[in-house]
């Protein structure tokens, strides 16, 4: 479905020497991701996130590399390939002076939908995100949640086969933000592809097929977030000294409670993606 390789992406900036010098915000990133999979993108802030999808969207051109869906390059047909992907941005976008119908029928104008098409698919979507007696509301009257869900059913007018979300559910309440999770899961289960970007590990872990994590722009592994566990070590001792908060990883909880024994205060638990995480774009970089 996706294939990306070798992807770079260089902004050439003025020092305050004058002097130009080139800054590499995504570093030779390849990866690729199935038909119906739910596959994330986990990094510190400055990572190179946005900049991978606004590149994989077409909204900032590549420095270097080759970017494919369904075996066709997005240098060969940007216009077949855009009609083919939907894009949840992690800021809120709508025109305000439109109602919330008013939004989608652009959205769905812009993507050359006819009137009757448009019509039905607006319906379907409000639907669909439990918003239909918003549709003569301005998005200002909208919660958090509520501007969260609509972005979601703008993007899915033109029934995409690949949806974009960066951050979707960034801010939101533990509520809402199962109520996305759970659209996500039913789009995948309609065969669309999902790629996401997210700060919450735990959303990571319970929604992914597999994660790809980055840092400074380069990839520094890929799996699913059992594989990431299992590989690092099931189970976690985590205690507590001067310089902060410690952890080792073990196979078994054997082995975890023979270390747990040789300190004066700790605590046994499964491994996560959060520790994972933080192992490999923390400790490793000297964080």
């Amino acid at each position: 479905m996706i294939k990306v390789k070798g992807l770079t992406k260089e902004f050439i900036r003025k020092g305050r020497d004058g002097k130009m010098t080139a800054k590499k915000a995504v570093d030779d990133l390849s990866f690729e991701i199935a038909q119906g999979e739910i596959f994330g993108l986990l990094g510190p802030n400055g990572a190179g996130k946005t900049t991978t999808i606004r590149m994989l969207t077409m909204q900032t051109r590549k420095t270097s590399g080759d970017i494919q869906y369904n075996g066709i390059s997005i240098e060969k047909n940007e216009k077949a390939i855009k009609a083919m992907i939907g894009v949840v941005p992690q800021h809120i976008n709508f025109d305000m002076d439109l109602t919330v119908g008013q939004n989608m029928e652009l959205h769905g104008r812009l993507h050359h939908m006819d009137k009757q098409q448009r019509q039905k698919r607006i319906q379907e979507l409000l639907h669909y995100i439990e918003l239909e007696d918003t549709v003569n509301m301005s998005p200002r009257q909208l919660s958090g949640g509520m501007k969260r869900r609509l972005l979601i059913a703008r993007a899915l007018i033109h029934k995409p086969q690949i949806l974009f979300m960066d951050e979707p559910t960034v801010a939101l309440d533990p509520q809402v933000r199962h109520r996305i999770w759970d659209l996500i899961r039913e789009m995948a289960a309609q065969g669309v592809t999902v790629l996401l970007t997210t700060h919450y590990i735990e959303e990571a872990e319970k929604l992914c097929n597999r994660v790809a994590i980055i840092n400074k722009g380069k990839l520094v592994d890929i799996d699913t977030p059992a594989s990431f566990c299992q590989q690092m070590g099931r189970y976690t001792v985590e205690w507590q000294t001067e310089e902060g908060r410690q952890f080792k990883f073990f196979d078994s909880k054997e082995e975890a409670a023979g270390f747990a024994a040789t300190l004066d205060s700790s605590h046994i638990r499964r491994s996560n993606l959060e520790d994972v995480f933080i192992e490999l774009t923390g400790r490793r970089e000297g964080i």
